[in-house]
């Protein structure tokens, strides 16, 4: 059984919203965790309540971003401090269902390499949110699925649970935002590793600006969508032959 999971949650101005998702982490996950907070400036807003929170706790990590500012950097910077155990990707912003990581560590234990939590699958919902930004997420996912048969209906929601060394072994070669979410399960799938999605609750947030780039992100993630359908086929080709 994978000993601990690694939680990290990057954050960015985060004071109204980041104790929320702490006491939630703590009343609910029942298996070890270590929690890994990125940030990127020292006038963050989430330091000052972190630190009050954390005080005599060495569960919660303070971790300034490595690599330069941007949720990128942050993901990346959080990668780069797990070893071992499993992976999660939580959000500063209390939209995730922290409820379901137990779930999810029990079933990445049972023999698969990522968790994903879906919002577009029986089961799954997503509560408020940008309606465009929804619609395009869903038909991307839900496209991937019937396409090359990615055995989830939502490739770009970040709560999702890795074997930590997967992420350690997949080159990580996207540019900005949270592209990377996408291009992880996409090489994940394409890689062979075993993937698994359950049913999760997204819930937009009620305090806090979204840091979410819709527009600016888009070229990012039509470039792993193409990805991931050229690369299918080629493979599937290759395989024929």
């Amino acid at each position: 059984m994978c000993e601990t999971i690694n939680i990290i949650i990057p954050a960015y101005n985060e004071g109204e919203n980041i104790i929320n998702v702490l006491k939630q982490i703590y009343n609910t996950v029942k298996y070890d965790f270590e929690i890994f907070i990125v940030y990127d400036n020292d006038n963050d807003t989430t330091l000052k309540p972190v630190k009050k929170f954390s005080k005599n706790n060495e569960k919660i990590h303070l971790v300034k971003n490595m690599f330069g500012n941007g949720a990128l950097n942050a993901v990346k910077t959080g990668f780069a401090k797990v070893e071992h155990g499993v992976t999660l990707l939580v959000m500063a912003d209390s939209s995730d269902e922290i409820s379901l990581i137990n779930r999810m560590y029990e079933v990445i234990n049972g023999g698969y390499d990522v968790v994903c939590g879906s919002r577009y699958m029986k089961g799954g919902k997503q509560i408020g949110g940008n309606i465009i930004k929804k619609l395009l997420s869903r038909l991307a996912g839900n496209s991937l699925h019937y396409i090359i048969k990615i055995p989830t209906h939502d490739i770009s929601n970040s709560f999702k649970m890795y074997r930590t060394e997967i992420i350690k072994l997949l080159n990580i070669e996207s540019k900005e935002g949270f592209e990377v979410i996408v291009e992880l399960i996409i090489k994940s799938y394409l890689s062979g590793y075993k993937i698994i999605e359950l049913p999760t609750i997204w819930t937009d947030r009620s305090k806090g600006d979204s840091r979410f780039k819709m527009f600016k992100w888009m070229k990012h993630y039509i470039h792993w969508y193409i990805y991931s359908i050229f690369n299918y086929l080629f493979k599937k080709k290759s395989a024929s032959i």
